[in-house]
């Protein structure tokens, strides 16, 4: 790999699951990580090279621009940026807490976009950059329960692909992971306990699903490609997952 491949590399939501998997992948590939999530102690925990752990809600725009300002000075430009941060809560809608509504929208939502706004400036002035958004197959069709996740996850969908179209002549790639169920924390956020039961007998219906490694392979495929080369999307699950 060229040095040119060696920029840093931001993830969000770097703690768990996804992030933590796709930390570990970009980092043996030789990258720096700024690693941003709620929980530093965890992402510290992970021990990896010329990486920098801060504690941030993706809710909180000047804290993320405050976090990337800091690992650039020590580690130089960011080069891509992973919008992994998330949350899955299920429900009926006419029955879910509205409270969980607005935090998957804060989240999945708003923090994409504030983590988008840290960076596309500085990637579009240097004509080189790319953001990496992990949606979700529920970002392409909906799923029972799935009402206002499936809403947060089409967003996304839609905001990395318009912004993919206004950046293109910048050299500035966007690029969707769709994974479909992912061995993850993610399920443990929703409230409503028969919805767990009944995702988990679904989950081993299938004899089992992918894991947080599976989905961080595909990302860093992805942003291996030559920089004029961007796999806009990629829709991985387990091959029995029908829906």
């Amino acid at each position: 790999m060229t040095n040119a491949n060696k920029s840093l590399v931001v993830i969000t939501g770097a703690s768990s699951g996804i992030g933590a998997a796709i930390a570990k992948s970009f980092s043996a590939a030789g990258h720096p990580l700024l690693l941003l999530a709620r929980r530093a102690e965890a992402m510290q925990a992970l021990a990896l090279p010329n990486s920098l752990s801060i504690s941030v809600d993706v809710t909180n725009a000047s804290a993320i621009k405050a976090a990337i300002s800091q690992a650039e000075a020590q580690f130089g430009p960011v080069g891509c940026l992973i919008n992994n941060a998330g949350v899955m809560l299920l429900g009926q809608i006419d029955t879910q807490d509205p409270n969980e509504w607005s935090r998957m929208l804060n989240i999945n939502v708003m923090g994409v976009l504030n983590g988008i706004h840290a960076v596309l400036a500085g990637m579009k002035a240097r004509k080189n950059g790319t953001i990496i958004n992990i949606s979700s197959v529920a970002g392409r069709k909906t799923f029972p329960n799935h009402a206002a996740y499936c809403a947060t996850k089409f967003a996304v969908h839609a905001l990395t692909e318009n912004i993919r179209e206004e950046v293109a002549m910048d050299d500035v790639r966007l690029i969707t992971i769709a994974p479909g169920a992912v061995e993850t924390e993610l399920l443990s956020h929703t409230t409503d306990e028969a919805i767990k039961a009944g995702y988990h007998d679904w989950k081993e219906q299938m004899g089992g699903v992918i894991t947080p490694e599976n989905v961080a392979a595909a990302t860093l495929f992805a942003w291996q490609q030559p920089q004029n080369v961007c796999v806009r999307e990629i829709v991985l699950a387990p091959t029995r997952q029908q829906p």
